[in-house]
């Protein structure tokens, strides 16, 4: 058996007997000599060279995407005949880490302090005494609520990571009921949770479903001082309706990591609103633990066993 290996991560990888393991550039087409393999380990590989690569690996029964998102690999047009497994859980940690860090520097305008730093400008306004409490405006995670829609693994880190900072954290999910300790209710309660929030975070997947579901209508839910932070998928979020909301005074702010057109393009008018801090799909970016995914499901693939985070 034949495994193929990318180069865009270190892989640690000690491979049974009777299986070969190539590793192959993920930006060029996979050479003639391996079209033969029957796995597929993918991380970062463009468009193109999924597409060639499911045309032209013919005996290809198995691909093991590194991403938490299998929608790339999805849209690649691999055939039926080929098991797709996710990175699910590979990204917990940094991307709630990194989730942790756009919330802070929401609610501490470190977006303005930076553009004061710039400006060689002493930012008086944001420094000094301050209200302990302040209702119409988010400033302090603590006793804030934060709304996790999309509450898989991911923000099952990081809510309670939000939560040791004194926030209240509420999750949304398909099915209502307890999650890693928090309560976990549908969409179809949003109406009577989002006029409640301070900040509303998407961990959303990318799906037919979930296009643009972040849109106006949720967007006027929300009280006129939340923020919005996406770091699930660009497509679930209406750009448009979010520069409206911003524009307007309807919303007080976004952190964005992910977007429908990456990178960003230059014209983006996201780019010079005050009140959006922009990261550059920087929140994963590290699959901790795959090797030992890899390992395990190479073992089920041989045996003929399920194999973990299978999504088709």
């Amino acid at each position: 058996m034949k495994i193929l290996l990318p180069d865009s991560v270190e892989l640690d990888i000690t491979l049974p007997a009777g299986v070969t393991g190539v590793v192959y550039a993920t930006g060029e087409p996979i050479p003639g000599p391996h079209t033969d393999a029957e796995a597929l380990v993918v991380w970062g590989n463009p468009a193109g060279q999924l597409a060639d690569a499911a045309r032209r690996l013919t005996r290809l029964r198995w691909v093991q995407t590194l991403a938490a998102g299998p929608d790339a690999v999805l849209a690649a047009g691999f055939g039926p005949e080929v098991t797709v497994t996710a990175g699910l859980g590979l990204h917990d940690r940094t991307v709630a880490e990194h989730t942790l860090a756009l919330a802070l520097a929401a609610a501490r305008r470190l977006n303005l302090l930076v553009r004061a730093q710039i400006g060689h400008r002493w930012a008086g306004e944001l420094g000094g005494l301050q209200p302990v409490r302040d209702t119409g405006s988010f400033r302090t995670l603590r006793d804030a609520h934060v709304v996790i829609w999309g509450f898989g693994g991911i923000a099952g880190t990081l809510a309670p990571l939000l939560a040791a900072l004194g926030a209240r954290v509420t999750g949304v999910a398909r099915t209502a009921g307890q999650r890693h300790g928090f309560p976990v209710v549908t969409a179809g309660d949003l109406p009577e949770l989002l006029p409640t929030a301070d900040v509303l975070i998407s961990v959303l997947p990318a799906t037919a479903e979930t296009v643009h579901l972040i849109g106006s209508a949720v967007l006027d839910l929300l009280p006129a001082h939340a923020w919005v932070i996406n770091v699930g998928r660009g497509s679930t979020l209406d750009e448009t309706a979010l520069l409206a909301a911003l524009r307007s005074g309807r919303l007080a702010g976004a952190a964005l990591d992910v977007f429908e057109t990456e990178p960003l393009p230059a014209d983006s008018g996201l780019w010079d609103e005050p009140n959006v801090i922009i990261s550059p799909h920087a929140a994963g970016g590290r699959p901790l633990g795959a090797p030992a995914l890899i390992a395990e499901n190479l073992a089920a693939f041989r045996d003929g066993r399920p194999l973990r985070n299978r999504v088709a």
